[in-house]
């Protein structure tokens, strides 16, 4: 079996070869390290292909869809902050990008195609757990991005019988997670916080709450959506529990914390309803919060080059984000 992961030098993208590898496959990874980490492959770099691409420029790099059978499009920019500075980058990277992947791969008779979209789109829900026939409202570039690319997907499934399912991932966290980006997702932020001896910085009263999965139950996911025979389906990936961030404080172990304004545009609460991809593709969550923050703290040393926020570092950072998304 051959198979492509686009952005496979990245937080998911990196396990997720690591896993193909498993199963025997041979590997190409398309990656252009906007965001993706060589060192993340650094294990695995004599056993697989790495092409360092832009997927939103068609270029050389199609060739490599020829006689491949799976195709998993991980790629894309994230982050809310930079999506508002530059919805343009966004534009192209996750929706462009995601046109070229969908043509290419029909024109290649891809036999299988993973799409991995956001639970973003759902913008801040009306029901919880929140089910795929919520409402879809996105609140910021990123999410509206990610799910124009999601839509391509299955409307390239629809019309042209494009062999594809998309999973919508909840808060993924797990070893090898984001260290990049304008402001980076909790747990790296805390993590590097927990290295440099700093206080966390809670936004809100830390109430809040997310429905937080293990890297290794998506990657879990990914395989069994790409094992299956459905096309042209969507399926919520999460925990299906929710936890405050103010508990992960308290797993990380960490007595300092600052409280910084809640910020707009973000949901109180996020869970995922995950009764159908439980009951259509055999599969649910085996990590608990407790067991993959320990994980996590075994691993610390990953995030030991990470910036180190703190409120005044992410109030500059964050002040756009304040401009356009505050609500009146």
């Amino acid at each position: 079996m051959k198979s492509i992961v686009t952005g496979g030098a990245g937080f998911i993208g990196s396990h997720l070869v690591d896993k193909l590898l498993s199963l025997n496959h041979e590997v190409t990874v398309l990656d252009n390290f906007s965001t993706g980490r060589v060192d993340n492959l650094k294990h695995v770099k004599d056993k697989i292909k790495i092409i360092d691409c832009d997927i939103s420029v068609q270029d050389k790099w199609i060739n490599e869809f020829k006689n491949t059978d799976w195709v998993f499009h991980v790629a894309g920019l994230a982050d809310i902050v930079p999506s508002i500075q530059n919805p343009d980058g966004y534009f192209k990277s996750n929706v462009l990008g995601t046109l070229n992947i969908a043509e290419i791969s029909k024109k290649n008779n891809i036999k299988r195609i993973i799409y991995l979209a956001s639970a973003s789109c759902y913008g801040i829900p009306d029901e919880y757990p929140t089910s795929e026939k919520e409402k879809i409202k996105p609140e910021y570039p990123y999410a509206l991005t990610k799910l124009l690319g999601e839509q391509i997907m299955l409307h390239w499934s629809k019309v042209y019988d494009l062999p594809v399912i998309s999973l919508r991932l909840f808060n993924v966290y797990g070893t090898r997670s984001r260290t990049s980006g304008t402001y980076g997702a909790v747990f790296g932020v805390f993590l590097a916080q927990k290295l440099a001896k700093k206080p966390f910085t809670v936004v809100g009263d830390g109430n809040q709450t997310r429905d937080f999965t293990y890297v290794s139950d998506v990657i879990r996911a990914i395989i069994s959506a790409v094992k299956s025979n459905k096309k042209g389906q969507i399926y919520n990936v999460g925990s299906g529990q929710s936890v405050s961030v103010n508990k992960i404080v308290k797993l990380l172990g960490n007595e300092k914390i600052t409280y910084i304004p809640k910020r707009p545009g973000e949901p109180d609460r996020s869970l995922a309803s995950i009764n159908k991809i439980k009951k259509e593709l055999n599969w649910e969550p085996k990590i608990t919060i407790e067991e993959g923050v320990q994980e996590l703290i075994k691993n610390i040393d990953y995030w030991k080059n990470a910036p180190v926020w703190n409120p005044d570092s992410i109030a500059e950072a964050t002040k756009e984000w304040f401009k356009f998304l505050n609500k009146k």
